[in-house]
């Protein structure tokens, strides 16, 4: 499985050569929150995009019919789909899957309904915003954009986990035949709704987001879309495709014991689940994109997780939302795209607002600078509330005639 297009909507660029730029310069999107009134906050910054709007990418909906989560989505997946050398009569003839994860929908419009609800009653609320609320209308305003019609749309609502749950599932329908292409990732939009309860929670950091440092205050909240379109190594070649990376598998975990505190042993045996999918032992991962969303409760689980798995011989494990944010559904979707980047191009992103490394998060994060690097094997991290875990593991690929021939196999544990 491959994948030969991506689409990216992020507050250190758009495209995959902005997003590269970004991730290469250690760029910050953090800055004061405009989406929505902050009065009575007493720290409001975010990672809102203000430098682009996705409405511009929309070629076949009016953008009103789709709200802003919808609209990311759209855009970048016409992005991803453009990326790959594939035009819409193209995609349109080939049988596709749409899968989009969320954590909030179109939540940015219900805070609108609610707030006009409460000011002047049921028959204030905007109709137009109200038919916009649907989570299906995620994935189904993907397909609708790009003319699909021999498709199957998904709308995957794992929360902070999403964008992998989705890839997984794009992976799943090519690899079992259902489907040739998929156009697979993630979405969400800056809402108040969201805002609060983090903040409610103690978890919004005043200023910066520092992941792994002993000083972390907690995430800030983000924004943006990240598609992937995978489709098999035959069809790439066939086309004659550029081959950004190769899908190995992933693993899921789900512990369901407690509705925010991450768990220890569940991550990690969604980390074996992923490994013993794609057929690798830890020793083959080179980089760990993290979930590290900069929490104190957060970042000390995942590093513990991972040293039940890897012990002490850690890879390198960054996290860019020190640079963009907790963007929700996005995240790991983003993550995803970063994680293909640098396989393609030979680096790793930096963990920016970096000081001193937390004795419980002791991890080489590359701190606050980029660095080159030979990789072959990623691993990316979404976890979520509820205890929802995806893995995703992702390859270099070197050509048709040497797909990762030194994977070693993982026997059952």
């Amino acid at each position: 499985m491959v994948i030969t297009g991506m689409g990216v909507i992020s507050c250190i660029g758009t495209g995959v050569t902005g997003f590269a730029e970004g991730l290469k310069a250690g760029r910050s999107g953090a800055k004061p929150i405009t989406a929505f009134d902050t009065s009575g906050f007493a720290h409001s910054i975010g990672c809102e995009i203000t430098d682009t709007d996705p409405a511009d990418w929309l070629r076949t909906l009016p953008a009103d019919e789709l709200g802003r989560a919808a609209q990311f989505a759209a855009a970048a997946s016409r992005m991803a789909m453009a990326d790959a050398g594939l035009t819409e009569e193209e995609m349109q003839r080939r049988r596709a899957l749409v899968s989009v994860g969320t954590s909030d929908g179109e939540s940015r419009d219900l805070d609108h309904l609610v707030g006009a609800q409460i000011a002047g009653g049921p028959d204030s609320m905007d109709p137009v915003a109200a038919r916009r609320v649907a989570l299906s209308r995620l994935s189904l305003g993907v397909a609708r954009e790009l003319g699909l019609e021999d498709v199957e749309a998904v709308t995957v609502p794992t929360a902070c986990a999403a964008g992998n749950y989705a890839i997984g599932s794009g992976y799943d329908g090519i690899r079992a035949g259902d489907v040739e292409m998929a156009l697979c990732g993630g979405t969400d939009a800056l809402c108040r709704k969201t805002f609060t309860g983090f903040y409610r929670l103690g978890t919004v950091a005043p200023q910066v987001c520092r992941p792994f440092d002993r000083n972390r205050e907690g995430m800030l909240a983000g924004e943006g879309a990240g598609v992937l379109l995978l489709e098999s190594l035959e069809s790439a070649l066939a086309r004659g495709a550029r081959v950004y990376a190769e899908v190995l598998g992933y693993g899921l975990s789900c512990d369901a014991s407690h509705p925010v505190a991450p768990d220890r042993d569940s991550i990690a045996r969604g980390i074996r689940a992923a490994h013993r999918h794609a057929g690798i032992v830890p020793a083959d991962v080179d980089l760990i994109s993290a979930h590290g969303t900069g929490t104190r409760a957060n970042d000390a689980t995942e590093v513990g997780a991972i040293r039940e798995v890897f012990g002490e011989d850690t890879p390198r494990t960054v996290s860019i939302k020190s640079m963009i944010g907790h963007a929700m559904g996005a995240a790991s979707a983003l993550a995803a795209v970063a994680c293909t980047i640098a396989l393609r191009q030979g680096f790793i992103p930096p963990t920016i607002n970096h000081i001193e490394t937390d004795a419980d998060c002791a991890v080489d994060c590359v701190p606050n600078e980029a660095v080159e690097a030979d990789l072959r094997i990623v691993e990316n991290h979404g976890l979520a509330f509820g205890g929802n875990n995806a893995v995703l593991i992702l390859a270099r690929y070197d050509g048709q005639d040497a797909l990762l021939p030194t994977r070693t196999a993982l026997a059952d544990d």
